[in-house]
């Protein structure tokens, strides 16, 4: 049964954003900022069962609970770097607490790879907070979205050098903040 903050969450993600982050490349001493523009919609049925397939997940048969989107971005560095992709998010809930929900999140493709994928997810009821947790084969992602409202959420991305099997998480590569603004529907 799905959780109705967990719902509203997503929900509210529905639409268009413009965001504005800054990213601080530690080892570089550099700091970039960039603007995106993004559109999120629902997935549908048959996309959230081809996200499931295209990352070899067991077969639900039932998906109407799942919570996922379509993203499409467009990103400008102030550099004049372009980036467009394309993808789409699946949330499989495993584990509930008063507090948490926790579970796993799949991609059809990688952010930092171009591949599908599965990580993790922590949400918090209280906060409105979805942590995501990926493995990467050079770099582990730890992004962060809190929703403050239904048309602010904040963005936090930290980026750290994968540590060998067993070991902390502790070398930063990156760090990544950003506000991102739900624009008014034009229909």
């Amino acid at each position: 049964m799905s959780n109705p903050i967990f719902s509203d969450f997503f929900e509210c993600c529905v639409g268009q954003w413009i965001s504005e982050r800054t990213y601080h490349y530690i080892a570089q001493s550099f700091v970039e900022r960039s603007r995106t523009e993004f559109t999120v919609s629902r997935l549908t049925p048959e996309k959230k069962t081809k996200v499931l397939q295209d990352n070899g997940y067991p077969t639900i048969n039932d998906t109407g609970d799942l919570q996922g989107f379509n993203l499409g971005f467009y990103t400008i560095s102030e550099a004049g770097e372009e980036v467009t992709q394309n993808l789409n998010i699946l949330f499989v809930v495993k584990e509930t607490s008063e507090q948490h929900l926790f579970g796993d999140y799949l991609r059809d493709r990688a952010y930092e790879e171009a591949r599908p994928i599965v990580s993790t997810f922590k949400f918090d009821l209280a906060t409105r907070e979805l942590l995501m947790s990926t493995p990467y084969t050079r770099v582990v992602s730890v992004d962060s979205i809190t929703l403050v409202n239904p048309n602010v959420r904040v963005r936090r991305i930290l980026n750290y050098v994968k540590p060998a099997p067993g070991q902390p998480l502790k070398d930063l590569g990156l760090v990544g903040f950003g506000v991102e603004q739900k624009q008014a529907s034009s229909a």
